[in-house]
C-alpha cells in the first residue's frame, strides 16, 4: 500500500511513517519546514518528503491512503482537494495506528502532561533490556532505544506515547482514546493545550475517558502524588497501582539526590525494597518517569511480582534528544536544549540545573511557541518559572498575527515582572536579533561559569545551533 503522510515532519507522524515503511508499505509525504532531527531520520530511511502542500502533486502520486496529521486544518490546499474530490481515502494518525499496528496487541499507553516521551522510551528500553522484543512508537528521537519506532514481536507488548491532543480536524477526540490500553500510565495532569481544552476539568474528562477503556484485567499506573489525577476518583473497574514520593503509594520513591555527575533514588514496592537506582538523568521528574516506566514494564512481564524486572539497564539509559540535552560542555560554558513549553517543565528543569551546577550563572532562553505558550493563559506561570534563572532571554512570539493582541503572550509584561524580582531579562523583535544579543552578553568574560538553557518545542529559527557554533569560536 502506498501511504501519504500530511505533516510527516512531526515526531509522531515521522515515527509512524517509519513504522509503516517497516511494515512493508511504500511511504511518502509532505510538510513545511522540516528540521532535524526528524528530517535526518526520514532521509536516512529513504522516505521521500516534499516541501509544502500541492493538490496537483497529490493527485499525480495517487496514494492508496492519506494520513492527515492533527496540525492540518481546513484551508490547507491538500485537505480542501481531498474533501472536494473524495477521490482518495483518508484517515487520522491515531486511527491508522489503531487499525494497522495496535489491534490485537497488549498496549502500554504512556500519558501525562509532562514526561510522555521520556517515559515511553524508558518503558521500551527496559522491556528490551529484559530480553523482550516490544513494539514501540515514541514521539521524539530517543538515544535509548536507538530508534523511535519498532514493530516488535506480536507476542510482546506495544509501548506508545499517549498524547491527549486531538486526533485530526475531523476527529476531536484525544489521540490516546484510539490506543486500546492494557496498561495506562497516567504520569501527571495539568491544564495545557488551551486551543483544545476549555479548562482543567476538560483535560481531566479526557483522561478519565482513557481510564474507562482499560480492561478489568489491565492496570492503571497512576502518579499518586498528583492532586489532579487523584480527583479522577477510585477507578474501580480495573486494577490501580500508585507511584510517588508520599506515603500510601504502592511504589514509593525515596532518598532522591543529585549532583553534577549522577542522580540516585530508592524504590520500595509494597513496603519492601526493590532497589537503589543510580543513573545520569537529571531531576526528580526523571526519577518519577523511570519509576512509572519500571512498574509498567514490570507488570507487563511479571504481573504477580513486577519487581522481577531487572533495572540494571537504567544506569545506561542516555535519554531523548532535546530533553535536557547537553550541547556544549566546557569549564566556562555549558549549553543545554530542552523541549520545555509548560511552566512546570521549566520549573523542574531549572531547579535540577541549580542542584547540578551550583555556583553557575544560569541563563534561560525561552521561545513562546506552542499553541498555549504563545498566549496569556499560562503567562503568570512562565513568569514564576523564569524567575528561577539569573538572566532571561525571551524570543519572538510565534505566529503573533494569528492571535488578538489581548490574547497574545505579553513579553514586555513578563520582562517587567522579572525585573521587579531582580532578574535581568531581554527580548528582540526577531530571533536573529535575540541571538546577537545573547552572544554579546554570554561571551563577555565572567567570574563564574555559565549555563545557557534553551526552552522551545520547535526550531527556535535555528538560533540554538548557531549559538553553539559561536560558543565554540
Amino acid at each position: 500500500m502506498r501511504v501519504y503522510f500530511m505533516g510527516i515532519g512531526g515526531t509522531a507522524m515521522g515515527n509512524a511513517a517509519l513504522l509503516a515503511r517497516a511494515a512493508g508499505h511504500e511511504v511518502l509525504g509532505a510538510d513545511v519546514g522540516v528540521y532535524p532531527p526528524m528530517s535526518t531520520v526520514l532521509a536516512s530511511a529513504g522516505i521521500v518528503f516534499h516541501e509544502g502542500y500541492d493538490p496537483d502533486r497529490l493527485e499525480q502520486l495517487k496514494p492508496d491512503l492519506v494520513v492527515i496529521g492533527n496540525a492540518m486544518s481546513r484551508g490547507n490546499p491538500e485537505v480542501e482537494w481531498l474533501l472536494d474530490t473524495r477521490s482518495l481515502p483518508f484517515t487520522s494518525l491515531p486511527a491508522l495506528l489503531a487499525e494497522q499496528v495496535l489491534k490485537g496487541r497488549r498496549n502500554l499507553v504512556i500519558a501525562g502532561t509532562h514526561g510522555k516521551t521520556t517515559t515511553t522510551a524508558l518503558t521500551a528500553f527496559l522491556l528490551r533490556q529484559n530480553g523482550r522484543d516490544p513494539g514501540f512508537l515514541i514521539g521524539g528521537v530517543p538515544l535509548d532505544p536507538p530508534v523511535g519506532n519498532h514493530l516488535g514481536s506480536p507476542e510482546d507488548p506495544f509501548v506508545i506515547e499517549g498524547d491527549e491532543y486531538d486526533s485530526a480536524f475531523f476527529d476531536k477526540r484525544s489521540k490516546f482514546i484510539h490506543y486500546a490500553p492494557h496498561i495506562a500510565v497516567l504520569n501527571n495532569l495539568e491544564f495545557d493545550h488551551a486551543d483544545i481544552f476549555r479548562d482543567l476539568a476538560d483535560v481531566q474528562r479526557t483522561f478519565l475517558h482513557l481510564a474507562r477503556i482499560v480492561p478489568r484485567n489491565g492496570w492503571i499506573v497512576l502518579n499518586g502524588d498528583d492532586d489532579n489525577l487523584r480527583s479522577l476518583g477510585p477507578l474501580g473497574w480495573t486494577r490501580v497501582v500508585r507511584v510517588g514520593t508520599g506515603d500510601g503509594n504502592d511504589l514509593k520513591i525515596s532518598n532522591f539526590r543529585e549532583n553534577r555527575s549522577e542522580a540516585s533514588f530508592n524504590l520500595h514496592w509494597k513496603g519492601k525494597v526493590w532497589r537503589e537506582v543510580r543513573w545520569n538523568q537529571p531531576g526528580i521528574f526523571n526519577a518519577r518517569n523511570a519509576s512509572m516506566a519500571a512498574l509498567a514494564a514490570g507488570l507487563a512481564l511479571h504481573p504477580d511480582d513486577p519487581t522481577k524486572l531487572n533495572l540494571d539497564a537504567l544506569a545506561r539509559f542516555r535519554g531523548v534528544k532535546r530533553r535536557q540535552e547537553l550541547l556544549v560542555d566546557t569549564p566556562r560554558l555549558r549549553v543545554i536544549e530542552d523541549f520545555g513549553h509548560h511552566p512546570t517543565a521549566l520549573v523542574e528543569t531549572l531547579r535540577s540545573l541549580r542542584n547540578r551546577y551550583p555556583g553557575t550563572l544560569l541563563t534561560a532562553v525561552f521561545e513562546p511557541r506552542s499553541n498555549t505558550a504563545r498566549t496569556k493563559v499560562l503567562q503568570a506561570g512562565f513568569t514564576r518559572a523564569l524567575a528561577l534563572a539569573d538572566e532571561v532571554f525571551i524570543g519572538a512570539v510565534s505566529r503573533p498575527d494569528k492571535l488578538k493582541e489581548e490574547e497574545r503572550f505579553d513579553v514586555e509584561a513578563v520582562i517587567q515582572h522579572l525585573g521587579m524580582q531582580g532578574v535581568t531579562a531581554h527580548t528582540a523583535l526577531t530571533n536573529d536579533d535575540l541571538l546577537n544579543a545573547l552572544v554579546a552578553v554570554v561571551m563577555k568574560p565572567q567570574a563564574q561559569p555559565q549555563l545557557v538553557v534553551f526552552f522551545t518545542n520547535g526550531s527556535f529559527d535555528g538560533i540554538i545551533a548557531r549559538f553553539v557554533t559561536a560558543a565554540g569560536q
